[in-house]
């Protein structure tokens, strides 16, 4: 039976599905932008519609593979986009989300998300959002990068109870937002966006995933991806830059993890035990 894609609920009230496309590092070898752009158009094609970029990757290339992708059906994408900290004051963001537009061949973006919190006031980024919205240039926006604190912040500010999602590195073996963070947002109905849940591929080789993974006749891979997205209010954005892996990450969807499963994976990389900070890469 094909997987179908599920779908998480922003606080909108719009439903977006929880297995996206990352593009981190597209765009930045001319001879792979083919390959890259039929990779995107194949996840379309299966029902991965939201496609995550920003304007640092590639130095905007990886919005203009983007472009490629989505031409001639725009409307069925719902689109993300980063704006840099460096951006983030109200005339930046304003000529910042011009440029990802110009990019993108697109008149709007769904989601903008501030990639990490910067010196700009985040009051100022936030006023500029709402600003892009009212002119009709983005639908939502959202942060990235954001610990708890940094979203306590915004959520007393005019307007912060806009934020539509945070987007942070989380997987097996950077648990470390379930914490604090993850039940935070969890308890206001914001959806947490995971990049690299499968650690940049390293996951991909780790023998105690691969011990799962013979269960389900799937990779270490596959069952990284199914351990995040099996958690209610979180989406994985993982890059495929080929036809091929776009096909397996879209078969993590059919996985269903046991509890024994869980406990395993428990076991094997613990949750946390006390707070430490958000970690990037």
């Amino acid at each position: 039976m094909e997987s179908s894609v599920r779908t998480t609920t922003l606080p909108c009230g719009e439903a977006i599905p929880v297995l996206g496309q990352g593009t981190w590092k597209m765009g930045e070898d001319s001879r792979r932008r083919s390959e890259e752009v039929d990779a995107l158009k194949l996840g379309l094609d299966l029902g991965v519609t939201l496609i995550d970029t920003a304007e640092m990757y590639a130095g905007g290339g990886a919005e203009e593979v983007v472009a490629k992708a989505i031409a001639g059906r725009r409307a069925e994408v719902f689109l993300v986009s980063k704006v840099l900290p460096s951006n983030a004051s109200r005339a930046g963001v304003q000529r910042a989300c011009e440029n990802s537009l110009r990019r993108l061949a697109t008149d709007r973006i769904d989601l903008y998300l501030l990639h990490w919190p910067g010196s700009v006031p985040l009051s100022e980024t936030v006023e500029a959002f709402e600003a892009l919205k009212k002119a009709g240039k983005i639908r939502h926006w959202g942060v990235s990068n954001f610990d708890t604190d940094e979203m306590q912040e915004l959520a007393f500010l005019s307007d912060g109870d806009k934020v539509q999602t945070n987007q942070v590195l989380y997987n097996l073996v950077r648990r470390g937002p379930e914490f604090d963070l993850t039940p935070w947002m969890r308890k206001r109905g914001i959806p947490l966006m995971a990049y690299s849940p499968v650690e940049q591929g390293a996951l991909a080789h780790n023998a105690r995933l691969t011990a799962v993974a013979a269960r389900h006749g799937a990779t270490a891979a596959q069952i990284a991806l199914a351990w995040v997205m099996r958690q209610d209010g979180v989406i994985a954005i993982p890059k495929a830059g080929s036809q091929a892996h776009v096909r397996q990450n879209f078969a993590a969807l059919d996985i269903k993890l046991t509890p024994q499963d869980i406990a395993d994976l428990g076991s094997a990389f613990p949750p946390p035990s006390r707070k430490s900070g958000l970690e990037m890469i």
